[in-house]
C-alpha cells in the first residue's frame, strides 16, 4: 500500500508511539520479573541459612535434646529437598513441612534451660526458629507468584501488533525491510523469553533449585 507524504508521516508517528509504549511496558515487566526472581532466590538462601544457624545452635544443648532436635531439623531439610521442591517445580504448594515445624517447636518449647548460658542460647535459638518460620512462609507464598493474566493480553498481542504495523509501510528494498523486521522480531522474542523464563521462579530450566539446602545438608547433617 502506497501512502502520501502526510499519511506516511502520520503513520510513522503512530507506529513510533505504539512501539515506544510497548517497549516501555515490556522493559518494566522484564525488570519487575527479574526483581521478583532475585527476591525469591534471597528467600530460599535465607531459609537455608536459618537452617544452618539452628543446627549450630542445637549443638549447644545437652543430650538427648540436642540429638532429638537435630534429627527433626535434618528430617525437615530432607523433606524440603526431596519432597517439597519437586512439588514447587510443578506449581504446587507443599504442606508436609508443617508437621516438621510443629514437631520442632514442641521440642523447643518443652526445653527448660537450667543455667544462664543455656537461657541465652535458648533465646537465640527461638529467634532463629522464628526467622526460619518467616523464610519458609515467604517461600511458600512465592510458589504460585506470576504475572497477572491481563498483562499477557498486552505483551503477546502487542508484540505481534508491532510487527504487523511495520507491513503497512512500503519499502523499495524488500531485503532491507525483511532484515529490519527480522531484527525487530528477534529482539521482541528475546524480551518475551526472559519474561516467560523468569515469571515462575521455580519452574523451567532457569527455576531456582534446592542447592542451598543441599549444601547445608552435605556440610552439617549428612551422616
Amino acid at each position: 500500500m502506497r501512502l502520501g507524504y502526510d499519511d506516511a508521516y502520520f503513520g510513522a508517528a503512530v507506529v513510533q508511539s505504539v512501539m515506544l509504549l510497548y517497549g516501555l511496558i515490556a522493559a518494566l515487566t522484564a525488570v519487575g520479573v527479574w526483581q521478583r526472581y532475585s527476591q525469591v532466590s534471597d528467600v530460599v538462601s535465607g531459609e537455608a541459612t536459618a537452617i544452618a544457624s539452628l543446627w549450630r545452635d542445637f549443638g549447644g544443648y545437652p543430650s538427648p535434646h540436642r540429638d532429638t532436635m537435630r534429627d527433626v531439623l535434618r528430617g525437615y531439610t530432607e523433606q524440603v529437598i526431596h519432597q517439597a521442591w519437586p512439588q514447587q517445580r510443578q506449581g504446587q504448594i507443599p504442606r508436609e513441612g508443617v508437621d516438621w515445624m510443629d514437631r520442632l517447636q514442641t521440642h523447643l518449647l518443652a526445653f527448660e534451660p537450667a543455667t544462664e548460658s543455656l537461657k541465652i542460647l535458648h533465646a537465640e535459638t527461638l529467634r532463629a526458629y522464628d526467622r526460619l518460620v518467616q523464610q519458609r512462609r515467604q517461600r511458600l507464598d512465592s510458589v504460585q507468584a506470576a504475572l497477572p493474566t491481563v498483562l499477557w493480553y498486552v505483551l503477546l498481542p502487542g508484540a505481534m501488533g508491532c510487527i504487523a504495523l511495520c507491513f503497512l509501510f512500503h519499502v523499495e528494498d524488500a531485503r532491507f525491510q525483511a532484515i529490519l523486521l527480522a531484527g525487530l522480531a528477534v529482539f521482541l522474542s528475546m524480551v518475551l523469553f526472559v519474561i516467560i523464563a523468569l515469571d515462575r521462579p521455580y519452574l523451567g530450566e532457569m527455576g531456582i533449585t534446592a542447592d542451598s539446602y543441599q549444601l547445608v545438608y552435605d556440610h552439617h547433617m549428612k551422616k
